[in-house]
């Protein structure tokens, strides 16, 4: 077996305390997200067994969910299809101490925020590295916004008049010119000064007012979770209604499995985590 990382191995752990949590035997309609965490994602959803995972749907943000899907041999779908998903798991460039996020590195934001608003659930999995108390503290590139590309210097002089002088069109770096998501768009990343960030959900409503704006890396008020690996690995989860939660240790299967039907935890999106020892924090 491959050797992980620090940094991997607390992807690993936050990806697989998650998928145990939120991904339940009466979950069919399933969103997996993107970026360097979901791969683990994935993982611990195909060792839960081909028994649950034969009758279950899976709907991705984007080409590299789409390709995790297909090879792990888990049934595709689409959001058109299935426009109500019980969970989406997805990963995050950084929380905020709100679970505010910025999401959109790998350009798949748009579909990203389709899938979370889809979702009854909607939770997210990073590593340490990425809880912030304020946005912006450690991902410096800016806010993604996907923009029309035939509006995209407008938007540029928009951004820059906005409060981000140094906002810029994302180039690509193995091909000449921008980046091109998945939908046809431009990126355009927009760093904002930390009092912007404070309110982002305020930034978040005056960037998507500006005609040939797509949509906006900030996604605000929508995690019921998120966990974060830590380099202890411990896993750290924080709640939505502002509680935090330790886990000192994720199991190396999952908690259940449907040949046996053994079942930890109530299935409510609370409580306890598979049995797995937890602190409360204040």
């Amino acid at each position: 077996m491959k050797r992980l990382s620090s940094v991997e191995k607390s992807k690993r752990l936050a990806a697989y305390t998650a998928v145990d949590k939120h991904i339940l035997p009466e979950h069919k309609y399933i969103g997996i997200g993107s970026g360097s965490t979901v791969p683990y994602v994935v993982e611990r959803i195909v060792s839960q067994g081909h028994n649950l995972n034969k009758t279950r749907v899976f709907i991705p943000t984007g080409f590299q969910s789409k390709e995790l899907i297909v090879k792990a041999g888990l049934r595709l779908g689409d959001v058109d299809q299935y426009p109500t998903l019980d969970v989406t798991i997805d990963g995050a460039d950084e929380v905020d101490a709100g679970l505010n996020c910025i999401k959109g590195g790998g350009a798949c934001h748009l579909r990203e925020k389709v899938l979370a608003e889809a979702a009854i659930t909607w939770v997210v999995v990073a590593d340490y590295r990425k809880n912030s108390k304020v946005l912006g503290t450690t991902y410096k590139v800016g806010v993604p916004v996907e923009v029309a590309p035939f509006a995209y210097a407008k938007l540029l002089e928009n951004l820059h008049t906005l409060g981000s002088p140094t906002a810029q069109l994302r180039m690509a770096t193995h091909k000449a010119g921008p980046i091109v998501t998945d939908n046809g768009n431009f990126v355009i990343d927009a760093p904002f000064p930390v009092e912007y960030m404070r309110e982002p959900l305020e930034l978040l409503t005056r960037i998507k007012m500006l005609t040939g704006v797509v949509e906006v890396g900030l996604f605000c008020h929508m995690a019921r979770a998120a966990y974060f690996g830590n380099e202890d690995e411990s896993v750290t989860v924080r709640w939505n209604d502002g509680k935090v939660q330790q886990v000192a240790r994720v199991p190396d299967t999952p908690a259940y499995e449907l040949n046996g039907m053994n079942l930890n935890g109530n299935g409510n999106g609370n409580g306890n985590l598979n049995g797995s020892a937890i602190a409360e924090e204040d």
